[in-house]
């Protein structure tokens, strides 16, 4: 290239980004006009608006972000973020967004694993609705429900409960900093699953912006749309405002423990033995195994630890006498259990610091953030000693592995798998969590990493749900499947019916109804039956 074009293409590329941020001023200036010409209630412009440059911008773009992945450079980033500070203010966000020509993107938690409630890799520009500031709560004990908007985190609606009574809850996430707003959209599991169910499964009403800009509850929207919120994954039919839940009864004393099995203590066979029992154990008995890496007995070596967490609603002498028939082989005894109230076990199984006051649950902070690739399974025949010899095998090449395995049974099971659009029900005996973190923004690091939960989640295939391979939609996995622009309703059924099996054809169908032009979009929005 000639020293006279390359002097053309810098020219031409600083005339493409003045262009570029004129658009993008333009773009800003006229979506905050509209919003004041819509709003019932003004808004004052620096509180509530955050454009690129702005002073705060990075700080409420990273606030709730989980995944510093998509916090790089190299991912486009919202031309403007806009905190609503009313319902109204959400509607009209709709409203204005349509009107000036710009993509939305809306988080109430910022806890999608693959970025997708604040970038985009589909087009440009797009404003992000920050929900944040939406979180009241209203607890009604008479009539044993909550609404609850969708900015206020679980733990935040946890302990609204707990101090309005002692023997009431709610079954949903145990990782307390989830935005609720898109937490139940993609059915919400948690350690009273095996008792009570989903948290999507105890929905009985919901508010909505749908479409065309229109506040909807349960009777406006009517049941299709009802039916494809709770559990059709988040941001495909419109902004979740608020959720009306169910709430369920828990005693006023509960036990909790956790329990380390390493390689030398007989991890494989032990994990072999709970797969056998986990979902036939007694409802009110919850035990997840969290497996990583821990230090060997001797210096410089590496084993694999498997803990083995409970909740149990109830005391430890009925628990014990339940582990005693049904899982001796864990060998849990006295002094392994702590009674407590159940908001107490909320904080313990969402791993804060013993004697840690609940109130710290009112400021919604993930404990951790981090570079990472997570990755979904549902396993429905016990794996055998020589696959699970496998796993270890992987784990020890790798820096910092993570497997949850969590149980099902119990109401799980009794719940048909077409009462809401999430399907995972039937021969279901637990979910698998793959989750790879590192702590640097290295390409290679990034690379490795990659190909190593990718390499694992490859040799697990022959003891994975088949037909199709089953995965968890809040553990977004943009392996399975990308929308493009324009992309048809044939070219997304391999996630979709992972997500969703037979409930996909169903979502489709309600989507083209309410969403026909396709306007809340991402790439693994549920599509419409046209390109």
């Amino acid at each position: 290239m000639g020293s006279s074009d390359s002097l053309f293409l810098t020219l031409f590329l600083i005339l493409l980004s003045n262009l570029w941020a004129a658009t993008s001023k333009s773009i800003q200036e006229n979506f905050y006009k509209c919003i004041s010409l819509n709003s019932e209630l003004s808004i004052p412009f620096p509180t509530a608006f955050y454009a690129p440059g702005n002073a705060s911008y990075n700080s409420i773009l990273e606030s709730s972000a989980m995944n510093l992945r998509y916090l790089m450079p190299s991912w486009p980033k919202p031309q403007l973020i806009f905190t609503p500070l009313t319902e109204n203010h959400v509607q009209a966000t709709v409203q204005c967004a349509k009107k000036v020509g710009i993509q939305l993107r809306f988080r109430s938690g910022g806890h999608d694993y693959e970025g997708l409630s604040y970038v985009s890799q589909m087009e440009q520009p797009f404003l992000l609705v920050d929900l944040s500031i939406l979180r009241n709560v209203h607890v009604d004990i008479q009539d044993n429900s909550a609404w609850v908007q969708a900015g206020a985190t679980v733990g935040e609606f946890y302990y609204r409960i707990s101090q309005k009574s002692k023997i009431h809850g709610f079954p949903a996430g145990l990782c307390t900093s989830l935005g609720i707003g898109g937490h139940i959209t993609g059915g919400a599991y948690g350690s009273m699953m095996r008792k009570y169910g989903l948290g999507a499964d105890n929905v009985v009403d919901a508010r909505i912006v749908d479409a065309s800009g229109r506040i909807l509850d349960r009777k406006s929207m009517g049941e299709d749309l009802f039916w494809a919120i709770r559990g059709g994954g988040g941001a495909s039919f419109g902004i979740i405002l608020a959720w009306k839940v169910r709430l369920v009864p828990v005693p006023e004393t509960v036990t909790v423990f956790t329990v380390p099995k390493t390689l030398e203590q007989g991890a494989t066979k032990i994990l072999y033995r709970w797969q056998q029992v986990v979902d036939k154990l007694d409802e009110d008995l919850f035990i997840r195994v969290i497996i990583t890496k821990a230090n060997g007995a001797q210096k410089g070596e590496q084993t694999v630890q498997n803990l083995y967490q409970g909740l149990f609603l109830g005391r430890a002498d009925r628990l014990l006498g339940i582990m005693d028939e049904s899982f001796p082989e864990l060998g849990l005894t006295k002094k392994d259990c702590t009674e407590m109230s159940w908001i107490q076990s909320v904080m313990y199984i969402g791993s804060y610091p013993p004697n840690t006051p609940p109130e710290v649950l009112l400021q919604g902070k993930a404990l951790f953030k981090n570079y990472f690739k997570a990755k979904s399974d549902f396993i429905k025949e016990p794996i055998p000693e020589t696959g699970i010899e496998g796993v270890w095998k992987s784990f020890l090449e790798e820096e910092s592995p993570l497997m949850i395995w969590t149980p099902y049974g119990g109401m799980m099971s009794n719940i048909a798998e077409s009462e809401i659009p999430f399907p995972h029900r039937e021969g279901v005996i637990f979910m698998i969590q793959y989750v790879t973190n590192w702590n640097d923004n290295k390409p290679e690091s990034m690379t490795r990493h990659m190909e190593w939960i990718r390499k694992l989640y490859t040799y697990m295939t022959p003891y994975a749900s088949m037909s199709p391979r089953e995965a968890y939609v809040n553990y977004r996995d943009l392996d399975l499947g990308m929308n493009k622009n324009g992309t048809c309703f044939t070219d997304t059924r391999l996630w979709g019916t992972g997500y969703y099996k037979d409930n996909f054809n169903r979502l489709v169908n309600i989507k083209t109804k309410v969403d026909p032009d396709n306007f809340f979009r991402h790439e693994q929005s549920i599509p419409t039956l046209r390109c």
